[in-house]
């Protein structure tokens, strides 16, 4: 009896990359949007950590709504929008990828 293993219909790989990518990014940026909004600390080694890693991911999108808030606690609404924009970017790029490498002749799942 011979086994019959199934060719696998996309490059399952580079997408879940792309996925897991993709999901570090919005929880970095959603990290820096709770801490924003609750105040937390710059002075904080972690918490200066997390707000520059995330500014250069939130800074193309920054000035597109105002931010609401008080001194110590802001609503950053560029946080929000980079998280929904980086997320569609992501979801393009696995179907890009599925279509992409998919064989001729077959239907990307």
């Amino acid at each position: 009896m011979s086994v019959v293993t199934e060719q696998p219909r996309y490059n399952f790989r580079a997408a879940a990359a792309v996925g897991f990518i993709v999901g570090v990014v919005d929880i970095l940026i959603a990290a820096r949007f709770l801490g924003k909004l609750l105040g937390a600390s710059s002075q904080s080694a972690f918490v200066h950590f997390i707000y520059q890693l995330s500014g250069v991911l939130v800074a193309p999108f920054t000035g597109i709504f105002g931010d609401t808030g008080t001194k110590t606690n802001t609503f950053e609404s560029a946080s929000l929008v980079a998280i929904v924009v980086y997320a569609v970017i992501g979801w393009g790029l696995v179907v890009l990828i599925r279509i992409v490498t998919a064989p001729k002749g077959t239907k990307p799942e």
